[in-house]
């Protein structure tokens, strides 16, 4: 699989890339990949990364240190996703609204530095799930080399740690907007609670590898792998009151435990009631 990666990225490196790096798991591997064949026979290579109000900060710096790490020149744009009306309302279409301002800076970043090619870390499996952003990405003939060439993620954890990266094992880290349901306006003060109070979360049960907090207007929902119900429910005092602290009336555990894009299942069962 690493030797795949390498000849379908090589043919890409006497022309320039930019990779749109997160700092994630996918984005790394690529990072990695193209840090090792620069070594071989130097090529023109910019990491980009870009700072929104989506995201926590510490990815960012994260992003850096990775760069730094495997010496690949990093610059960090800025970008305002809540100007854009579907992003603000949190559209289910958002995503692809976002992506395509998002990457139209990568691409104006990209022609500005002489650099021919654009790739992000789309994976395989980023093809078989609710992603309107990859309408975007192919409009702009943004190159997923991971995608194009069957790679899952599964497997790109499993190169990783062969390859010894410091993100084999980090967990997703997606938009915040993903924290709200459809349709709710969004503005930076309810973006920063959640921040907030998951960061508090993460400090205080620093076992916990994956979960989100979905929020419902006053009500925050917290999804979290089965096996931490137990933890959760034992200290669901201290939880209940540390998080109402951040501006939630109601707080509850999600008996479904954590899953992937559950805004996205509830919205496709409530549509399906209405048929």
């Amino acid at each position: 699989m690493q030797k795949r990666l390498e000849d379908y990225l090589q043919r890409l490196t006497p022309q320039g890339i930019a990779l749109a790096f997160s700092g994630g798991v996918d984005s790394t591997l690529l990072l990695a990949i193209l840090s090792g064949l620069k070594k071989k026979e130097d090529f023109p290579l910019k990491a980009v990364s870009m700072l929104t109000i989506l995201q926590d900060e510490k990815e960012i710096k994260e992003a850096q240190n990775i760069a730094q790490k495997f010496g690949v020149e990093h610059d960090i744009l800025t970008f305002n996703p809540l100007a854009i009306e579907a992003v603000c309302h949190n559209r289910k279409q958002r995503c692809y609204f976002c992506k395509k301002a998002l990457f139209e800076q990568f691409c104006n970043y990209a022609r500005a530095h002489g650099l021919k090619y654009v790739i992000d870390g789309t994976n395989a499996d980023d093809l078989t799930v609710f992603r309107p952003g990859q309408k975007a990405l192919r409009e702009l003939n943004i190159i997923s080399p991971l995608a194009e060439l069957g790679i899952n993620k599964k497997q790109i954890r499993e190169l990783s740690v062969e390859l010894g990266l410091p993100t084999a094992n980090k967990p997703a880290a997606p938009c915040m907007a993903t924290r709200f349901e459809y349709d709710t306006v969004l503005d930076e003060e309810q973006l920063n609670r959640v921040k907030q109070a998951e960061d508090w979360l993460r400090r205080q049960f620093p076992q916990l590898t994956e979960f989100r907090l979905r929020v419902h207007k006053n009500l925050a929902r917290l999804e979290v792998l089965p096996i931490f119900f137990d933890k959760i429910m034992a200290e669901r005092a201290l939880i209940s009151r540390n998080l109402k602290q951040f501006g939630f009336d109601y707080i509850t555990l999600d008996l479904d435990g954590f899953r992937s894009g559950s805004f996205d299942k509830i919205n496709s069962l409530n549509t399906e009631g209405k048929r």
